[in-house]
């Protein structure tokens, strides 16, 4: 029997959407086709529960259809025991009238086993370098890597380095086409931002100028730059943004985050759609990234949100993306230098003439634009 040959017509299905950039993405690819986004619930039993339910998130609008997962389910012993893909194909194929027209969107590689059974087109979109987490097996994500994008049509690692990884290990890279992090197209601004907005109201007793850090607040973060930093700019109040729940696993990093919990202004998680609120309102953003890996390989979620917000910032060398973005930002590479870039930006009135640079930039730094052109890069793929 010939196998229908593949379209792009019918619903994308996203598995899954478990993080809050992929809801992100998925709730702005929904605006351009029909999406079914799935996300998992991880049970102790969950091999036995194949149940699904519908959740309706306001912000950022989206239906998730959820479904249990079994915990651990990648594991070798309890994927044999256990084997997942038949479960999830079951539920894929429920909502998929043409299955060759349905594309599959697989956004972890241990979903290999789906996407070797999926007819439609197949496309893995890689956010992160797996294989370097802490706790996995190298040899085993390596493996699945192999075998996920071998069978995708189309390869959409966030970054050059996750990209140049794929194509060592010997993917097609005709097929390979970086996506990375972005924000939503609502916090572009309308025209160039020189001046920073008013503070929210919950931190309206810092005293400017404010520097600020956005986003998770844990061991990708380098603290004990971050102390010396605080330590050098006493003309500057410092804001932290983010959650500070997970753990700093180097005793010395959790040490200094301890300190500076203590004489900085932290106010914890906000949900992702107040995040500009706060961007917007700083004089000047900070991004002191650790270099360590899987960060060092990744797309920079934060560098995004703060483009979209206008204002000027320092980072530090922890994102190899970061490196080709000179003038959109500046890299330092010791607290000492911090410093001084926030010595000559305040006597820039925190205006370092690439306000347009900035503005320009991030017209196309959203996840409307990352769904476009993987929508793109896949008819074009399929038209060959």
């Amino acid at each position: 029997m010939m196998r229908s040959k593949k379209t792009c017509e019918g619903p994308w299905h996203l598995l899954d959407v478990g993080s809050i950039w992929m809801k992100e993405f998925a709730s702005a690819l929904a605006e351009q086709v029909k999406v079914i986004a799935w996300e998992p619930r991880f049970e102790i039993l969950g091999a036995f529960n194949n149940a699904t339910n519908i959740v309706e998130l306001a912000d950022p609008p989206l239906r998730l259809r959820s479904f249990v997962q079994q915990r651990g389910y990648a594991r070798p012993v309890v994927k044999t025991l256990f084997p997942y893909r038949r479960k999830v194909l079951r539920h894929l194929l429920d909502q998929t009238p043409l299955p060759s027209s349905a594309t599959l969107v697989c956004t972890t590689p241990y979903y290999a086993d789906v996407a070797e059974r999926w007819q439609g087109p197949i496309i893995y979109y890689s956010t992160d370098l797996t294989w370097r987490y802490e706790g996995l097996d190298p040899i085993q994500v390596k493996k699945l890597d192999r075998r996920l994008f071998h069978v995708a049509d189309l390869v959409c690692p966030n970054s050059q380095r996750i990209a140049d990884y794929f194509t060592e290990e010997g993917c097609n890279p005709d097929k390979v086409v970086i996506v990375p992090n972005a924000t939503r197209r609502s916090n572009v601004p309308d025209m160039i931002r020189e001046d920073p907005e008013e503070l929210p109201p919950d931190v309206q007793d810092l005293q400017r100028p404010v520097l600020g850090v956005l986003g998770d607040l844990s061991g990708n973060m380098d603290w004990i730059f971050i102390e010396k930093a605080i330590e050098l700019t006493p003309k500057f109040s410092w804001l932290f943004i983010g959650p500070t729940h997970r753990k700093v696993h180097d005793p010395l990093q959790d040490a200094a985050r301890t300190r500076v919990m203590q004489t900085a202004k932290f106010i914890g998680m906000k949900p992702y759609g107040e995040l500009q609120r706060y961007a917007r309102c700083l004089d000047v953003a900070v991004l002191p990234y650790l270099k360590k890996e899987p960060t060092y390989s990744g797309s920079s979620t934060r560098f995004y949100e703060h483009l979209a917000a206008g204002r000027p910032m320092l980072a530090t060398r922890g994102f190899h993306e970061l490196l080709q973005k000179q003038g959109l930002l500046y890299l330092v590479d010791t607290a000492e230098e911090l410093a001084e870039g926030t010595e000559r930006l305040l006597e820039l009135g925190f205006r370092d003439g690439h306000e347009a640079d900035r503005f320009s930039a991030s017209r196309y730094g959203t996840w409307s634009f990352r769904a476009l052109t993987m929508r793109n890069a896949l008819s074009a793929i399929l038209s060959d």
